[in-house]
């Protein structure tokens, strides 16, 4: 009898409706896909990619074009509070960057961004930005350098540039030369898939913790 009822508990609990475990992520305008249709944008592909590959993860994007480090931080409580990610990937700095604001205030928004996140519960990945050398070397080494630096100091995952592999090329941006194109959306993702992908857990696993969510 009692093998019975159990056999029957664990049909009913897998027939339970999965609730996704939560990826916020918190960019400017290259998250919000800016110039793009809305399905065009990366982090609607990369919930596509978590879907295809097992994952229970729902991606939401709290991203803001315009949006600087020191506004992200500003708005992170809100978010962290909101939606209460297992993971956060904090794609911010670009416009710090390209406004030439203190490198120093970038570095501990960045790190007060993270430690926040972490200590709602949520595993970091930090993605890096790099800068045109006209800015200077000194100035572009420091803005570089500050991604892995922040994420060496709060132990969080790290993809030190979003734009890895298409940035010098011309056609994978839009007329304004800083936002990619639609074409180039699914390369961003297979960036952050492979430091994401330790954060994720197994496919079962992750399934299994939404169910207990």
């Amino acid at each position: 009898m009692k093998k019975v009822l159990f056999s029957i508990l664990c049909m009913v609990f897998a027939a339970l409706p999965l609730q996704a475990q939560t990826l916020l992520v918190v960019g400017d305008s290259l998250s919000a896909g800016y110039g793009l249709r809305q399905h065009e944008a990366w982090p609607v592909l990369l919930g596509q990619k978590l879907a295809q590959a097992g994952y229970a993860h729902s991606v939401v994007n709290a991203s803001t074009s315009g949006d600087t480090t020191a506004n992200g931080l500003s708005r992170i409580d809100a978010a962290l509070a909101a939606h209460k990610p297992a993971i956060v990937i904090l794609a911010l700095g670009a416009n710090d960057g390209l406004r030439g604001l203190p490198v120093k205030s970038m570095r501990d928004n960045i790190e007060s961004m993270t430690r926040k996140a972490q200590a709602a519960g949520a595993r970091v990945l930090i993605a890096g930005m790099q800068l045109p050398p006209n800015y200077g070397p000194d100035y572009t080494q420091k803005f570089s350098d500050s991604f892995s630096e922040v994420a060496t100091a709060t132990r969080s995952a790290l993809l030190p540039f979003l734009l890895d592999g298409f940035a010098t090329d011309p056609r994978s941006f839009l007329p304004d030369g800083i936002h990619p194109v639609a074409g180039v959306q699914s390369r961003i993702v297979d960036n952050i898939w492979t430091p994401l992908k330790p954060l994720l857990g197994k496919a079962s696993d992750s399934a299994s913790a939404a169910r207990q969510r």
